[in-house]
């Protein structure tokens, strides 16, 4: 198979979350623990910082990578998901999975991956841990996909784990309450491994620190900390407390004297994280006249940063391009968005988006009023004909709709 063909039997033959849902999502680690170990287990060969969270991982996990290349290390960085091509979850020192060893690893482990019944995740997993084995990284940052006890990631044992926040999102697998969450989440943290905490809330902490006692493990609450606040390339203002936990991060990676990063590095890094690791979507700016920003955040705990931030721009009128998936809590982050904004709603094009005309029905019911459209596409267009350069448009909702954008 080429890798066209590669691609397209990974997302198309067994199940995937993101564009499945709930079918995709297996309940223990049997099926990974199998799949290294016919790997030769190439994750025991790996240094590894693991970050999980609702929020703010993917960018910590980038923050982290770029002040580790900036040190002169070779740096893996495992995400998920990606925006427009599938190997952006896979990079060295911001270079991407070749499409070669991407279609050499699956065409020689086909027949052990469908004999198994393995999931896309489990694949992508062990595909990311072979790679870097392979090519000897110094150092693998390993982004959780889901909670942290049962995600397939969660065979590493690494240098430190990073639990970046806790709020009420994919509560089908997760559990409906913070506390059942951090639960999830604190399953990264292993036996005598240092823990970084980016922020808490008084029902998170006790479940931290127990986990922690429970595991003899070291724990650090970033958001305690008075740091420097480092200027970043990454602007959004939820950045603010992603650096602090990336900072401390640091810090402890330099205590244990396996590495060893300045402070020089570490102002280098968090300045050109989009041009180390190519991270998008972000508070990415688009467009400046009108100012046009796309944003991936999709919960309530992120919107509510987003949104707060869209009120601090100066513009005449607010334009937003909408759209969702159909098992978001609508009740929750409807109410987040602006009353006063011209929307124009949207389905993103994977099988789990929500039909746009109920999202306008669902919307209209917040005050929220607009036209919709056939596709993503359509909808930026439109917003760009209707724009005046004084104007804004922002583009979100989900991380689909940025994805269709970019």
């Amino acid at each position: 198979m080429n890798y066209q063909e590669t691609t397209n039997w990974l997302f198309n033959q067994l199940p995937m979350y993101h564009l499945q849902g709930a079918s995709a999502y297996k309940k223990d680690l049997t099926n990974v623990q199998l799949l290294v170990n016919h790997l030769e287990n190439p994750q025991k060969k790996l240094q590894c910082i693991h970050v999980a969270g609702t929020n703010g991982k993917g960018s910590t996990s980038h923050m982290l990578a770029s002040i580790l290349q900036e040190s002169g290390y070779k740096v893996g960085l495992y995400t998920s998901p990606h925006l427009i091509d599938f190997r952006e979850r896979i990079k060295i020192n911001g270079i991407e999975i070749p499409e070669d060893f991407v279609c050499n690893f699956i065409n020689k482990n086909k027949v052990f991956f469908e004999a198994n019944d393995m999931s896309f995740f489990e694949m992508t997993v062990g595909l990311a841990f072979d790679y870097f084995a392979k090519e000897n990284v110094d150092i693998a940052i390993i982004e959780v996909g889901m909670g942290g006890r049962l995600d397939a990631t969660n065979i590493i044992t690494p240098m430190i784990s990073v639990i970046t926040n806790i709020a009420l999102d994919h509560t089908q697998f997760l559990g409906n309450t913070v506390e059942a969450i951090a639960f999830e989440k604190a399953g990264i943290i292993k036996p005598k491994i240092p823990v970084v905490i980016g922020e808490y809330t008084s029902e998170t902490k006790p479940v931290f620190l127990a986990k922690a006692k429970e595991n003899d493990s070291e724990i650090y609450f970033a958001s305690d900390l008075i740091t420097a606040d480092y200027p970043s390339d990454l602007i959004g203002d939820y950045q603010i407390h992603n650096k602090k936990t990336v900072i401390e991060t640091v810090t402890i990676v330099n205590a244990q004297q396996q590495f060893e990063v300045s402070e020089a590095q570490i102002k280098n890094g968090l300045l050109n994280v989009v041009k180390n690791t190519g991270l998008l979507g972000r508070w990415q700016q688009l467009g400046e006249s009108p100012k046009i920003i796309c944003d991936t955040a999709h919960n309530k705990n992120g919107l509510e940063i987003v949104m707060k931030q869209i009120k601090k721009q100066k513009f005449d009128a607010l334009h937003i391009v909408l759209g969702v998936v159909n098992d978001k809590d609508l009740a929750e982050i409807l109410p987040l968005f602006p009353k006063e904004a011209i929307y124009y709603f949207c389905k993103p094009n994977i099988p789990r988006g929500l039909d746009a005309r109920i999202l306008k029905e669902k919307a209209a019911d917040f005050g929220l009023i607009g036209e919709v459209y056939n596709s993503v596409s359509e909808s930026y267009t439109k917003s760009l004909q209707n724009a005046a350069k004084s104007d804004m448009i922002y583009i979100g909702g989900s991380t689909f709709v940025v994805a269709e954008i970019l």
